[in-house]
């Protein structure tokens, strides 16, 4: 009798393999010995420090969640929305200016999946974006050319924007267009400027008209034309739309053509530096961006990105990330000392109820006195406002509405 030790190997469910010493009898002859093993499935051991380690770190991210109030962010876990380390271009601001230069990136790159462009955006409710909170107009009715030249091709672009923004296998884009043009009222004081713009309007090939008070009256008898000397009207191309089912039209056609979507907030950036010899044998410091830190909404977490360019499109906020770079914050009487000329100003849209109100005959009126208002929908209901003075003007960036501007 010889004694062997057979080794018996037990597999837990969790994956974990543990084994255990048996010793067991077995005869040989002629010094040939049959040799037995064996695989068996047996239960989890009671004190498994792996068990103990998951119980650990459970209480660890209850800790960590309950010194985090409000916070959603869990550690230890992986976070799916994290965007490339990677990117040859980052945008940032995701309103309808950031993903239509995602879209127009995409479409002017010579190879599919040529170019790694990612939009990055803080607030996916867009709660204070310019883009949703608009009215929704567009117009030719500019005093440069330019402006112009760029509506009439926006105008285009609308009218045929399920050729340009379709995608395949979802629903056809609409967006409310309501083709009512922009009526302007001009002050005897005024009144040579808008003659001017009209002249500037027609080379450009904007489709407008001058009217008289009286032909203004026989249009729109509504129009209360006391102190108005002229006005002038969008013919074609002008009027209204939904900007919200413009924006998601941008992202949803650029998403399908490889775009990245980041909800973050972008907090700053890192850079390097080359110093170079001027003419004159003063030093220029060249900087370059290298990557962009981008915060994880409600969490400790951030994702630095390298890229090759980045795009500003923050809007109103746009100074305010340029001074991250230290755009505007050097010398006065140096280039570095040039802040982006972007700033927040504060707006106000009134909604009123007019039961007895025009009705789609209304045009995009705007007085000369600042005042715009517009139909919305065909339920009595329109939109107004006014640009109010700079000067003493409350400028603080909340949402609360100034009553007494209206």
């Amino acid at each position: 009798m010889s004694g062997w030790r057979r080794l018996q190997v037990k597999f837990r469910t969790a994956g974990l393999l543990t084994w255990t010493r048996v010793t067991q009898p077995h005869t040989g002859r002629g010094g040939c010995l049959t040799f037995c093993q064996s695989l068996s499935t047996g239960g989890p051991l009671r004190n498994d420090f792996f068990k103990d380690l998951e119980a650990q770190l459970a209480a660890m991210r209850k800790k960590a969640a309950d010194a985090l109030p409000g916070s959603s962010w869990s550690p230890f876990e992986f976070n799916p929305d994290l965007p490339p380390e990677r990117a040859d271009v980052v945008i940032v601001g995701g309103g309808v200016m950031g993903w239509s230069i995602a879209y127009w990136l995409k479409k002017k790159e010579n190879k599919s999946a040529g170019m790694k462009v990612i939009v990055v955006e803080r607030d996916p409710t867009y709660s204070q974006a310019s883009t949703v909170l608009s009215a929704g107009g567009i117009r030719q009715q500019f005093s440069l050319p330019e402006n112009i030249h760029l509506s009439l091709h926006s105008a285009d672009f609308l009218r045929n924007i399920n050729d340009h923004l379709g995608v395949v296998n979802e629903d056809p884009i609409d967006l409310q267009f309501n083709h009512s043009g922009y009526l302007f009222l001009a002050s005897e004081a005024v009144a040579h400027i808008m003659e001017e713009n009209y002249s500037t309007q027609r080379s450009a090939g904007a489709k407008v008209s001058l009217m008289s008070p009286t032909q203004v009256k026989e249009r729109f008898p509504w129009i209360n034309t006391e102190n108005v000397a002229l006005a002038s009207y969008g013919l074609e191309n002008e009027g209204w739309f939904d900007p919200w089912t413009l924006l998601n039209a941008f992202k949803r056609k650029a998403i399908s053509m490889g775009v990245i979507q980041c909800c973050g907030e972008v907090t700053g950036f890192s850079d390097t530096t080359n110093v170079l010899m001027n003419r004159d044998g003063e030093e220029v410091h060249l900087k370059r961006i290298k990557s962009v830190k981008v915060q994880m909404p409600n969490s400790m977490e951030f994702q630095p990105v390298e890229c090759a360019i980045v795009v500003n499109a923050a809007g109103a906020f746009s100074g305010k990330l340029a001074e991250m770079l230290g755009i505007g914050l050097g010398p006065k009487d140096s280039i570095a000392g040039l802040p982006v000329p972007v700033e927040p100003r504060k707006r106000y849209v009134y909604v009123v109820h007019c039961p007895n109100g025009p009705g789609l005959d209304t045009p995009f009126l705007i007085d000369y006195s600042g005042v715009y208002i517009r139909r919305e929908g065909l339920g009595g209901n329109y939109i107004t406002g006014v640009s109010p003075e700079e000067v003493g003007f409350i400028s603080e960036l909340s949402l609360h509405v100034y009553v007494l501007l209206f």
